[in-house]
């Protein structure tokens, strides 16, 4: 029983029946996630280029990897940005905590792309990226998952998969835009200008992309979910306190699968620029414009593998890209060291199959494993314990195992290893698939 004094007041006019249009819900809140990734990704893309920037001393391997470090530790301040979101957005509501998410993202990643660099401020200049990243992280860590709170709240339930879909979409193609963003920057100026004033355009070319996002997001009502939760007087003071004691076997479920979901993500979306290019030797602008094109096509195929997964079921759908990813990520990471690269394109692409299956259907999963009182704290947290575990360490994981093992394939067995651990998971959930969603 929930006591009215741990209840926030709220008063809506007539017009908080409407129901939310799916359609308007599913792309302003995917916008916001493609703006997150977009920023998320710019920073691994251009990995080798920061580390010259805020490590200079160091050797080229070490620089690398202490870039990649500092992108890592973004990671750590996503869980308290979901404990801290997750609770706003339970509590206060999801529209506006979706706003101020975009916000803080926005003007960060600003501040990072007039940041000095270490031949300019010294010991400090990385010491700011790591405080900037830390920032990113706790915004970051409300974003997305309140997003697919939000769509999978607004979505019909024969339908959820479908408009579910556009968030890992809106990832998608802000991964794409830092790709693409990253290849022009690489095509219109030198390696050395590049490490000189360069990278600083990706990061602020996001403010613009952050004002629209906020413009169209401060259109949205709340969910139809939500606001019958107020109207009831059922929202919850301590989300955090009711998931741990009533919504344990979810969290563990979550996190496990979002682990596998992180691992997977940016092996893709980071690792694999880093292994075409210092690794293998290919054409570095070649290589964004690949990564560019192949995530757009992933994020235009999300919607069919969301739709895919209402008739035949996400458990099923899920367990199928895992599997993929097993079969299909050594064959292909073998197919790129031939130095051709049509054959490596080709063979990223079909990387990349596993990845439009996984992801199309990773946050409508975890909307489905908690109830709508708690929704918002549970999706927040269990998917970023599991994106410090996944997404934090593979980059640095798969790097680290190519330069002491001298095998090009091995971050193959990591990523075999995440998804593996996510089937059994997924064999142990419930498919929740058509049926609504509880509050």
């Amino acid at each position: 029983m929930i006591k009215e004094s741990a209840v926030l007041q709220y008063s809506y006019d007539d017009s908080s029946q409407t129901i939310q249009s799916p359609w308007k819900a599913s792309i302003v809140a995917g916008m916001g996630s493609a703006v997150e990734y977009y920023d998320f990704a710019i920073y691994g893309l251009l990995a080798s280029t920061l580390g010259k920037v805020f490590f200079p001393a160091m050797t080229s391997f070490e620089a690398l990897l202490s870039a990649l470090a500092v992108f890592a530790s973004a990671f750590i301040m996503r869980p308290l940005g979901g404990i801290f979101f997750g609770r706003l957005g339970d509590r206060r509501g999801r529209s506006f905590t979706l706003i101020t998410t975009v916000v803080g993202i926005g003007i960060v990643s600003g501040i990072v792309g007039i940041l000095p660099t270490y031949s300019q401020a010294g010991v400090i200049a990385p010491v700011m990226l790591v405080a900037c990243r830390l920032a990113q992280g706790f915004f970051a860590g409300g974003e997305a998952s309140g997003a697919a709170t939000y769509i999978s709240e607004c979505a019909p339930a024969d339908r959820r998969g479908f408009f579910g879909a556009f968030n890992p979409a809106g990832v998608a193609i802000g991964i794409s835009t830092a790709a693409g963003m990253a290849g022009i920057i690489s095509v219109l100026v030198t390696p050395e200008e590049m490490v000189a004033w360069g990278w600083r355009i990706p990061f602020l070319i996001c403010i613009p992309f952050i004002g629209l996002t906020l413009w169209a997001r401060m259109k949205l009502e709340d969910s139809p979910k939500f606001k019958s939760l107020v109207e009831s007087n059922e929202v919850v003071k301590a989300p955090v306190r009711e998931l741990f004691k009533n919504y344990r076997k979810p969290v563990v479920l979550a996190v496990t699968i979002a682990f596998a979901q992180n691992c997977t993500a940016y092996l893709g979306i980071v690792y694999l620029n880093i292994h075409m290019t210092r690794t293998l030797g290919y054409e570095t602008s070649k290589v964004f414009w690949l990564m560019a094109g192949i995530t757009l096509a992933a994020a235009l195929a999300m919607p069919l593998f969301g739709q895919i997964s209402d008739h035949v079921g996400r458990k099923r759908l899920m367990i199928i890209g895992y599997a993929s990813y097993v079969v299909i990520t050594p064959i292909a990471m073998y197919l790129m060291t031939f130095g051709n690269f049509i054959l490596a394109s080709a063979a990223c692409l079909l990387a990349f199959l596993p990845f439009a299956i996984v992801q199309a259907q990773g946050y409508t999963v975890y909307g489905e494993l908690f109830p709508t009182r708690v929704r918002y704290t549970g999706m927040a947290m269990s998917f970023n314990v599991g994106a410090i575990f996944g997404g934090a360490s593979t980059p640095f994981i798969c790097a680290w195992l190519v330069e002491h093992t001298g095998n090009s394939l091995s971050p193959s067995l990591w990523i075999a290893f995440a998804a593996m651990i996510s089937i059994v998971a997924l064999m142990n959930m419930k498919d929740l698939t058509r049926q609504e969603l509880t509050n």
